[in-house]
């Protein structure tokens, strides 16, 4: 077993020993003290442990039964990989095929799927035998799917040392703020909240894990804010782990007069750019905002703003397990805690991870990023431009929901926009595009806009499964519209 596993078995065996009745664990109508929650894992364990070798999928919404058998499978040692909910079910047959599961635990509506893909029923996995070498490099304990910017995800490989390295990291990051309870927010699946989850966990303390649906998320990026921030509150989260949407509608509710800061302590964000306009909106009501960055490719975060050493804009420092350095041409390299390898593909050997993001470091060491290294465009007056930049902006004063910029050979930056409130007109988003105007240099406004039709979507091809924008497939689907704004 990896110093890194046994230790984190100690500190559950410590914690169920020492504060054994106090609650560690808590769902919809479920509750586990530390000591329940250590027997409930090691019965799950033993289960597997009966099961012939193979991969676990795991296809159950958030909640309690979700991570205890994912914490089996981690101390079994067998690989495990979680099925987002938000793919498509030919995304998570290309999960299950490609992993050569053998085992799956999930609920009634997906069964169909499941007897499709070769599996029977039994209690209290649907099973079936591996039929091809799965390619896992050796000492594969999780694989997480990445869906990127195509239809096909990408399964990441990952042992037990670099999962729990990294949360290890997050636990002592956030322990000058003595965060005691914990609200899973987003689902499980993602390994940014796979993580979060263990770091409480080493914390000792209490977690709530609670069903998308109760939460009030569906979907990739459906949500009923009203419900949301009802189970924020009664939680009494004192730490969370959020993308710059969910940040951007607490903020929104905390400025209204809807909700209070109330306990929380220490609230992570990550998964995409955040505006510091947002960030500064979070400080000015009091919200204790720490932005990180990370990728699935190096055991999610790499670097976090802590408390005590936070400087808005940054993605914070790098964690201590990591070492992050800028290749000549600005792209973030990565080593530590890197993937095993993608599946399918050959182990990954090298030592430093070219993520794809293009940064810069400020003479104290914090790192700021400039988008993709892809998406880059360059304007027709030589200036290079990354359109996540500009989209951040637009995207997170409250009133436009989803912008994509294009301005590739062009003397004009262009813009397709769709509003937080269909209701919204015209006018609302000529206001919130001028007011993000007014804080860009004048290489980066927004020239023309017009507005999307529909909403981009992961059903129409738009968006990816979590919800990043498909630009070759808007790029085409809107290219009229989008030049017909170009002007002389």
């Amino acid at each position: 077993m990896q110093p890194e596993l046994q230790a984190f078995r100690q500190r559950l065996e410590e914690y169920a020993r020492q504060q054994g009745e106090r609650i560690a664990l808590r769902g919809a109508s479920e509750r586990y003290s530390h000591a329940q929650l250590l027997e409930q894992v090691q019965a799950r364990e033993a289960l597997l442990q009966k099961q012939p070798p193979g991969v676990l999928a795991i296809a159950l919404d958030n909640g309690p039964e979700a991570l205890l058998w994912d914490l089996a499978a981690l101390f079994g040692e067998r690989p495990c990989v979680i099925l987002p909910p938000f793919f498509s079910p030919a995304q998570r047959a290309h999960c299950l095929l490609q992993s050569q599961a053998t085992l799956a635990l999930a609920p009634a509506e997906l069964h169909e799927e499941l007897r499709e893909l070769g599996f029977t029923p039994g209690e209290p996995f649907w099973q079936r035998p591996a039929t091809a070498d799965a390619g896992l490099p050796p000492g594969t304990a999780k694989i997480t799917y990445t869906s990127g910017s195509t239809g096909t995800p990408k399964g990441v490989c990952l042992s037990a040392g670099a999962l729990l390295r990294v949360a290890g990291e997050l636990e002592r990051a956030s322990r000058p703020a003595e965060p005691s309870s914990y609200l899973a927010v987003l689902p499980l699946a993602v390994l940014l909240e796979n993580l979060g989850l263990y770091a409480a966990l080493l914390a000792g303390a209490g977690v709530t894990l609670l069903p998308q649906g109760q939460l009030g998320i569906s979907g990739a990026s459906g949500v009923d804010w009203k419900r949301l921030l009802g189970c924020v509150a009664l939680s009494g989260a004192q730490s969370l782990i959020l993308v710059p949407q969910l940040l951007l509608g607490l903020v929104s509710a905390i400025e209204r007069g809807l909700m209070r800061v109330g306990p929380l302590r220490f609230v992570a964000v990550g998964g995409a750019r955040v505006s510091t306009g947002l960030l500064e909106r979070a400080a000015a009501v009091g919200l204790p905002v720490y932005e990180g960055y990370g990728l699935s490719e190096c055991a999610s975060v790499v670097c976090l703003n802590r408390p005590g050493e936070r400087r808005p804009g940054s993605v914070g420092q790098p964690l201590p397990h990591a070492q992050v350095r800028l290749a000549e041409d600005g792209e973030v390299l990565v080593r530590g805690a890197t993937l095993l390898g993608y599946l399918g593909e050959p182990p990954f050997t090298g030592q430093w991870w070219p993520t794809g993001d293009l940064g810069h470091f400020d003479a104290d060491g914090y790192l700021y990023l400039a988008g993709r290294k892809k998406n880059q465009f360059i304007t027709s007056f030589g200036r290079n431009l990354n359109p996540e930049w500009i989209e951040a902006e637009l995207t997170q004063g409250g009133v436009i929901l989803q912008a994509f910029v294009h301005g590739e050979g062009l003397h004009q930056n262009l813009a397709l926009l769709w509003p937080l409130d269909p209701q919204a007109g015209d006018g609302d988003l000529e206001q919130a595009v001028q007011r993000c105007n007014a804080a860009l240099p004048d290489y980066a406004r927004v020239h023309a806009w017009r507005r999307l039709p529909q909403p981009l979507s992961a059903a129409e091809g738009t968006l990816t499964g979590n919800g990043r924008p498909r630009r070759a497939e808007i790029l085409e689907r809107y290219r009229n519209e989008l030049f017909s704004l170009v002007t002389e």
